[in-house]
């Protein structure tokens, strides 16, 4: 994809994570000798290795992945590892405490990467990263642990708006090409029509906290570790009253049943839907099932009042070596052959924006079977800076949970944007900073 793509990390951020695993990592144990689960090697040298995913059926890049190594290594048999989406970060964590040898680990979070790189967990792949290809992997800076590597990253997602064609078309409206949010908010009024079980809302926001947090503290420079969140206030706000009208899914509903992304845009139920790019490769599979007839289109994901650029958020994804592999060669292998060109153009196929960026990698992926094509599409491809999701630190998860449990208190209406922020500036600053 376009060099725009790369992911901006704060500086600031980048010193304290250094700092913390730094600390842990000179007291780090070895972890006890026996395990389970690693790669197996036959009688005739040949090596199966185990690699751990999440919810391999819906992430199809991992499958192509997969089948794209074996081909290039026929010696190699890849046995994949299924942990579901919502329990991998734990299970993981679980595994590599019980000293499991499980070859390779996809690292679904920058938080799951420095827990177990500074545990001694995972094997250090610095020359692989400082290989020529490396200086083309976005979001690899976020892997940089004092000049040291532990990990590789396959994939860099970032946010974007989805939005149903039709309905604009219908409503005589024009494409959502730079938007603020208030233009967002006044589409989504405009879009939302019907009701019962045809009601199309103007706009979905999906439960994660992400919605609104991220969003603003991207666009705002506000710093999620902080303690003091008066920078998510006017993001809420324009949430909430879209969700009072009646425009969006209200988050009591949207949590009570379980609603699927997904099934919200296939199924036309909303018009405009923030959400990641790796989305799109939902999208495209599900048309080609026949399981959606979506005429859909991308474009920039809306901006405050005043912006100059896009600016959004996003992540990257990552393989890496356990540090107890039995076959740490065949492991590193795949590990490189992931962030490689080859692991780029096996997950391009799939409509999976891979980490790797070249200018035969993104007109791969725009001339995709169902992927849309125009301009604005491309546009949205090309935000002007990324910023991580979460700053990582040692305290990035403790911060997580008590801003995840305030923000579903705000949404539900128990507490008020002002009383949710103050109980978030409060309890971050007694229960993790002090």
């Amino acid at each position: 994809m376009s060099t725009a793509t790369t992911s901006a990390r704060p500086g600031g951020a980048r010193r304290r994570l250094a700092g913390w695993l730094a600390a842990v990592a000179a007291l780090a144990l070895p972890l006890a000798a026996c395990g389970s689960g690693g790669g197996q090697e036959s009688g005739d040298g040949k090596v199966t290795l185990t690699v751990a995913g999440w919810s391999l059926a819906k992430n199809t890049e991992f499958g192509a992945l997969f089948d794209a190594f074996q081909k290039a290594n026929p010696g190699i048999t890849v046995k994949p590892l299924d942990i579901p989406a919502d329990d991998y970060s734990e299970k993981v964590t679980t595994m590599l405490a019980g000293g499991d040898r499980t070859d390779v680990l996809a690292m679904k979070t920058l938080t799951d990467y420095a827990r177990h790189a500074s545990r001694g967990q995972l094997l250090e792949v610095t020359d692989l990263a400082k290989a020529p290809d490396g200086a083309k992997l976005a979001g690899l800076p976020a892997y940089d642990l004092q000049g040291k590597y532990y990990a590789l990253p396959f994939r860099h997602d970032f946010w974007l708006l989805y939005y149903n064609k039709k309905y604009f078309k219908e409503a005589g409206l024009p494409q959502p090409e730079a938007l603020t949010w208030d233009q967002y908010a006044s589409l989504a009024r405009r879009l939302t029509k019907g009701d019962g079980a045809k009601k199309v809302y103007g706009a979905y926001h999906h439960t994660w906290r992400s919605v609104v947090q991220a969003i603003a503290a991207a666009q705002t420079g506000g710093d999620q570790l902080g303690g003091d969140y008066g920078f998510f206030a006017d993001q809420y706000k324009m949430a909430l009253a879209l969700q009072k009208e009646g425009v969006v899914l209200d988050f009591g509903t949207a949590t009570s049943q379980h609603s699927d992304y997904r099934t919200m845009f296939e199924t036309g139920a909303a018009a405009m839907m923030p959400m990641g790019t790796w989305y799109a490769a939902g999208v495209i599979q599900a048309k080609k099932k026949g399981a959606t007839d979506v005429d859909w289109g991308l474009a920039p994901l809306p901006q405050r009042p005043g912006a100059t650029g896009v600016t959004t958020f996003g992540a990257p994804t990552a393989f890496a070596v356990n540090s107890r592999s039995e076959h740490a060669d065949a492991a590193r292998k795949f590990v490189a052959f992931a962030a490689s060109r080859a692991g780029a153009q096996a997950i391009v196929k799939v409509g999976v924006v891979p980490a790797l960026q070249a200018p035969e990698i993104t007109d791969a992926y725009f001339s995709l079977d169902g992927m849309p094509s125009d301009a604005l599409s491309k546009k949205a491809f090309a935000p002007d800076k990324v910023v991580l999701e979460m700053p990582v630190s040692d305290k990035s998860s403790d911060v997580d949970t008590i801003l995840n449990e305030e923000h579903q208190l705000i949404m539900v209406g128990e507490k008020s944007v002002d009383d949710g922020l103050r109980a978030m500036n409060d309890r971050v600053k007694t229960e993790v900073l002090n």
